[in-house]
């Protein structure tokens, strides 16, 4: 039987391994409930003179090789630091497990020495995905087919400079965001834009603050000064100062890559107040001419690690522009609002029917995972929002009809003690089931357990 191969998080490591023998050994344990196919995280101490490859091997009790991908450490398994003689490295992979069960793995590193080059082989088994920049404008996370030529869009990160020289300019700039594409592989954006996208006139970009996936907040206290990173009004901005790195690459079944970038939010004549390292990973699962395994979709970890540079940093705000956030294609404002719906631990909500946290009223806190269910260019696709119950605070959620959803909290931050936050979405075409988003949360906040020998 061959199994798909994904990924999840754990704190277990690996035991000194000979140079010769570049192969670990690894089980899965999984709980009582079955483990849908999804990402399980692996932290190893990976021998220096072993390839460091993001391609890596990987069989089960078995079956046949399928590829992993060996990625750097995220703001969970980072905290792990690595012995004398070896380099810190997450390996990610996917499996699908029934309540109970035991699956043994083995890891393999690419056979060579260490710098050797990748050999052809390992990119014509199938499609893959790679990561093309666009300097100072955008980057796009793309899929190739097996002969190179052809790709389809899956992401893409907005980080053009900041310019303040005038206000179109500025309204272009004032913060990074990430786009999500249809998940068919057909190149549509179905997130919005706002100044960045195309348009004639400025009245038809309806509410423009909101754009793509995005992280920020109305009420950033600090030093008697209340800066609103969302608007960004008064010189407030959020920047793109690097990439720290990117990897990317094939998965059995799924195509995985990811990026961190670091980030500056400045308040008002442009100091910078805090520093950030956003994560983004995605999990594809191509259709049509890029077919691996169906349904189509995407899959999105969101992470980030948002320290102070002032003493103290208090976030706060409100629903609609505060946290991290999705907004759908403006078009869906325009034209198809009314056939928005909401799916909710409690049930599918009518068309247009919303509902949104309010100081004096209350609202939905501290859901498991929200979906927004809506209709582009007379195509419906389904939004899955799953929080993590490690992140911070009383989650406080909203739903707008024009397809702009998420939650925000409070939370008061040092440089000692920064905020670590986790999320996952997940984007496909069509309507969703309770027991579906049931599963992908089940695999978001508890993966297998896995032991490494």
């Amino acid at each position: 039987m061959n199994r798909p191969c994904h990924w999840s998080i754990v704190f277990l490591l690996v035991p000194p391994l000979s140079a010769q023998s570049q192969t670990l050994e690894v089980t899965l344990e999984n709980g009582k409930q079955d483990f849908a196919a999804s990402p399980i995280r692996v932290p190893l101490q990976w021998p220096k003179d072993w390839r460091q490859d993001p391609l890596v091997f990987v069989k089960s009790d078995g079956d046949q090789n399928h590829f992993a991908m060996l990625t750097e450490p995220n703001f969970v398994t980072d905290k792990i630091k690595a012995d004398e003689g070896k380099v810190r490295k997450d390996i990610v992979l996917t499996s699908a497990l029934k309540a109970g069960e035991r699956m043994r793995i083995s890891i393999a590193a690419p056979k060579g020495k260490l710098n050797d080059p990748v050999g052809p082989q390992i990119l014509t088994r199938g499609p893959w995905c790679r990561w093309e920049d666009h300097p100072n404008d955008f980057l796009d996370l793309v899929v190739v087919s097996e002969n190179g030529q052809k790709t389809a869009p899956v992401m893409r990160y907005m980080y053009k400079t900041y310019d303040n020289s005038a206000a179109t300019a500025r309204n272009k700039t004032y913060k990074v965001f990430h786009h999500l594409f249809d998940p068919s592989g057909n190149g549509k954006i179905i997130t919005n834009g706002g100044h960045t996208d195309e348009f004639k006139n400025e009245k038809d970009l309806l509410y423009p603050h909101h754009r793509g996936l995005m992280f920020a907040f109305n009420k950033c206290q600090y030093d008697g000064k209340s800066v609103d990173t969302w608007h960004c009004t008064n010189g407030a901005h959020i920047s793109h100062q690097k990439t720290i790195f990117q990897t990317d690459g094939i998965t059995s079944g799924t195509l995985m890559a990811e990026h961190r970038v670091l980030l500056t939010w400045h308040g008002p004549k442009d100091e910078v107040f805090a520093e950030e390292e956003r994560q983004m990973t995605a999990h594809i699962i191509p259709s049509g001419e890029f077919a691996v395994i169906k349904p189509p979709g995407t899959l999105i970890e969101f992470a980030t690690r948002l320290t102070p540079k002032v003493a103290k940093l208090r976030l706060d705000g409100d629903p609609q522009h505060s946290g991290f956030q999705f907004r759908a294609h403006n078009d869906v404002a325009k034209k198809s609002a009314k056939e928005t719906y909401y799916l909710r631990p409690d049930g599918k909500g009518k068309p247009g029917a919303t509902r949104n946290w309010a100081p004096k009223k209350g609202g939905p806190t501290n859901l498991p995972w929200d979906v927004m269910s809506f209709v582009l260019d007379g195509k419906r696709y389904s939004v899955a929002y799953i929080d993590h119950p490690s992140n911070p605070g009383e989650k406080r959620y909203s739903e707008r009809d024009y397809g702009r959803f998420g939650c925000y909290f409070e939370a008061d931050l040092t440089p000692e003690r920064p905020l670590i936050l986790n999320h996952r979405v997940w984007l496909q075409e069509g309507e969703m089931t309770e027991a579906q988003v049931e599963a992908l949360r089940r695999a978001f906040v508890d993966p297998p357990k896995v032991m490494v020998k």
